[in-house]
């Protein structure tokens, strides 16, 4: 066993496992980014399934230990889970060949619907386009609907969840949004004693090199402080897409659909991308397999000014991606000690009500007021949400649904409008 101040390939692992190959570990990630399909509570469940059962790669404490690491940080969870796997295989190696399995189908396929949107011309007028934008109404109903039943069981939250909401409405830019996930911190902070218990201690798998954990985590808030004041300084408009991605990855608590208003106030009111395109594309994301964070490589490539095409794609998807890496390898060793304070337990359960909030305006503003225009509209999204939330239809399936049937709706003049 190695000494964690040896630090070949970074890390010591404490259980007694093989460590694997890069590839090995790419080829695993890679079948998984081709069929995981649900969004990241599901992808938590295939997670688990191939590396804690089948290939026994992990036991079940470090598997949670993991998941409960990366449901604090901010930042995609399902992605950042199979980050750290990469990790306990394979080392930092491992960490990117992990990532590049998991988000690259997802992220070719976003990019590639990039290019077909953009030859489309005029999406304004496309029956299917309003059939996406109809389903990402659906799609994010049904994810407030399952985050208030879990993050907001009591008034307190849920009354956390509603002023949020009218925060941001009231606000309707990233700092509205930065400043209601701050207050549901500190309010939760101060009131939200006695809830859940932190989790008992257990030892991390893995211990990256202090050295190496420091510099990240120097590297995530320089980046997040600095690029900014770069961008304001430097007329450079690859920088202001890098630091808007970069931005949006790093404060976005809950993953998934929640960066939805953030990314959303990052390129809409800038105009580098339509509020059509923008929601066509969230549309097309439930489609794919992987994470939903790949929507950042389909709004790089249909931006309307360079960098844009692949290279623009691209640029957002490392920079949305980044600063999960550099909290993953900066806050690993930190945890266990993190973790069990009450104060921090308290906090964040104030944060996670707080993006409920964020995510109940998001439904109304943009999606709702983008997407519903009509009774045939209304009508389709509470089929769509039915399929979705009680019928378990997997998302793509009802996506195509939502394009045929708007299609076939714009064609028959007594239902349309």
């Amino acid at each position: 066993m190695q000494r964690a101040d040896m630090p070949q390939a970074g890390l010591v692992v404490d259980h007694a496992q093989q460590r694997g190959s890069a590839l090995e570990v790419l080829r695993a990630f890679f079948r998984l980014g081709l069929t995981s399909f649900g969004g990241p509570v599901a992808h938590l469940g295939y997670f688990r399934a191939e590396f804690v059962e089948r290939r026994r790669w992990l036991d079940e404490p470090a598997y949670a230990d993991i998941v409960a690491l990366c449901q604090f940080l901010p930042g995609p969870a399902s992605s950042q889970v199979g980050i750290s796997i990469g990790i306990v295989r394979a080392g930092l190696l491992g960490a990117l060949c992990a990532w590049l399995g998991f988000t690259g189908p997802s992220a070719i396929a976003m990019i590639l619907f990039g290019y077909g949107v953009t030859a489309f011309g005029n999406l304004a007028d496309s029956a299917w386009l309003h059939g996406l934008k109809i389903v990402a109404v659906a799609v994010v109903a049904q994810a407030v609907w399952g985050m208030a039943r879990n993050l907001c069981p009591d008034r307190q939250r849920a009354t956390i969840a509603v002023g949020a909401a009218m925060a941001v409405l009231a606000i309707p830019s990233a700092s509205g949004q930065l400043g209601a996930i701050a207050a549901g911190g500190l309010i939760g902070r101060g009131l939200l004693h006695g809830g859940p218990q932190p989790p008992p201690k257990r030892s991390l798998a893995v211990h990256l090199p202090r050295a190496w954990s420091v510099t990240a985590l120097i590297t995530f808030f320089a980046l997040l402080i600095g690029l900014p004041v770069i961008t304001a300084v430097v007329p450079s408009q690859t920088i202001a897409l890098f630091a808007s991605f970069y931005r949006s990855g790093a404060l976005v608590f809950g993953g998934g659909h929640v960066v939805l208003p953030l990314l959303q106030a990052a390129v809409v009111p800038e105009g580098w991308v339509t509020n059509d395109a923008f929601l066509a594309g969230y549309g097309a994301a439930q489609a794919v397999p992987g994470p939903l964070f790949t929507f950042a490589a389909y709004l790089g490539t249909v931006m309307g000014r360079p960098p844009n095409g692949w290279f623009g794609g691209l640029i957002s998807l490392v920079a949305i991606f980044l600063p999960s890496f550099l909290l993953l390898v900066g806050t690993l060793p930190f945890w266990d000690t993190l973790r069990r304070g009450a104060g921090v337990q308290s906090a964040l359960r104030g944060v996670n009500a707080a993006v409920v909030g964020l995510l109940l305006a998001a439904l109304y503003k943009p999606v709702w007021t983008s997407g519903i225009l009509g009774p045939a509209d209304f009508a389709i999204g509470i089929l769509a949400f039915l399929l979705l939330a009680l019928w378990a239809v997997p998302p793509w399936l009802v996506v195509i649904f939502g394009a045929v049937v708007a299609t076939i709706v714009a064609g028959i003049p007594v239902l349309h409008g």
